[in-house]
């Protein structure tokens, strides 16, 4: 008996639906579960495996992750550690770092390093460490490494399960303790610390933009939220010159002698742009941004700690534990002027060190950068001085009293 076409093509279709069934419920299983090796050491590597897949699975579901956007030396090595002391935050300082540092020596673009840096930082916010490997000189082995930058800048990277000399409610370890004590990093210990902690928090100054991590923040996996520290570009380059002089020999020149050195290159001042652009970006709300972005200016962080931080840990949905509010109480008082030691230091007066920097700099250097930067003070509710009596007199606040940007 002869079948009609429209019955062959029938069971055919029905041959492809039923085999495709077959294949997702087939892939739809754990591996992990069907496979079975033959040895000992198989079994191991196996549960590895399998374990650590079920972590990364179970991070990237349920984990809150912050990423800080700064410029260097606008305060966000203080700002981190308000989320370093939190017990259940697992924070990472500067981990771009060694990005930029690996590729800088290879003919890559501002695009190409971009690209590295947010596929490192997908792969740090899941917990995954290992991915460090690829960028780190010379490369771990058996995943042990003394070289990550700043180690001991993370509370999670100096006590359990990472190292066992110190105790996780000790909050004064300072950071050559933490190197000299813990030893190398064990990057899959450093994952196992990151997983068993409820948010990861990275600082990176190392990210001009926050469209550059607009990939970041639409995948929906990461839960990401934005927090961009800004301060007064005036203020930024006065630390520079502070921090770093053999970098502004030349601002240094014209600090000391008054005049404008000829040959002086700015280029250092694209702080101005680059907060312009971030800020520019944010109050446009596009869908990508919005109820992901809170702008946080380190004068108001100094001004008030306590009241600034609250509203930072309810915009990400943390609770502020009393750790944190410790760890504040005891960094904000330290000494209000300058010295060499306190470059990498995190405790600041917050009530005479934010706009100490008009001590530092002459009117004619500042007046010359209001003129580059005026869009960007305008923007950010900064103050133009128009005389060195009014630059000199810090009774004359130079940062509006305003609420600032969250995106809804």
């Amino acid at each position: 008996m002869k079948c009609s076409w429209r019955i062959v093509f029938l069971l055919a279709l029905v041959s492809v639906v039923i085999q495709y069934a077959v294949i997702r419920s087939f892939t739809s299983l754990n591996i992990c579960s069907v496979l079975h090796p033959q040895n000992h050491s198989q079994l191991l590597q196996m549960d590895t495996v399998c374990l650590a897949e079920s972590s990364l699975k179970n991070t990237s579901s349920s984990k809150s992750h912050v990423l800080i956007l700064a410029a260097t030396r606008s305060g966000s090595s203080f700002f981190g550690q308000l989320f370093n002391h939190h017990p259940d935050v697992f924070y990472l300082y500067e981990p771009v770092n060694h990005v930029q540092t690996a590729l800088k020596s290879t003919p890559t673009n501002r695009r190409m390093i971009l690209g590295a840096s947010r596929d490192l930082l997908r792969g740090l916010f899941n917990c995954d460490l290992h991915l460090l490997e690829d960028y780190i000189t010379p490369q771990p082995e058996n995943h042990i490494t003394n070289q990550l930058w700043r180690r001991g800048a993370s509370k999670a990277l100096c006590t359990p399960p990472v190292c066992d000399s110190f105790s996780p409610h000790r909050v004064n370890v300072t950071e050559r303790e933490c190197i000299q004590t813990c030893g190398s990093l064990n990057l899959t210990l450093a994952s196992q610390s990151c997983q068993q902690r409820g948010n990861v928090v990275i600082k990176t100054v190392r990210v001009p933009e926050v469209s550059d991590v607009r990939d970041l923040l639409e995948d929906p996996r990461l839960n990401l939220k934005v927090i961009q520290l800004v301060r007064d570009p005036r203020g930024v380059l006065a630390s520079r010159m502070m921090s770093f002089p053999e970098n502004y020999l030349l601002m240094r020149l014209w600090k000391m002698k008054h005049q404008k050195p000829e040959g002086l290159n700015l280029t250092h001042v694209s702080v101005c742009e680059d907060f312009l652009s971030s800020v520019s970006t944010a109050l446009r709300q596009p869908d990508w941004l919005r109820g992901r972005y809170m702008l946080v200016r380190y004068e108001d962080l100094a001004k008030d700690p306590h009241q600034k931080i609250q509203e930072i840990f309810k915009f990400l949905g943390m609770d502020l534990n009393k750790s944190v509010v410790d760890w504040i109480e005891e960094n904000t008082q330290g000494r209000g002027s300058w010295s060499p030691m306190d470059v990498l230091s995190t405790k600041r007066n917050s009530a005479t060190n934010y706009e100490s920097w008009r001590l530092k700099l002459s009117f004619d250097m500042v007046q010359y950068l209001q003129t580059l930067c005026q869009v960007t003070l305008h923007e950010l509710g900064y103050k133009c001085v128009n005389s060195s009596e009014e630059l000199k007199n810090l009774s004359i606040p130079l940062s509006e009293t305003r609420p600032f940007y969250i995106s809804q």
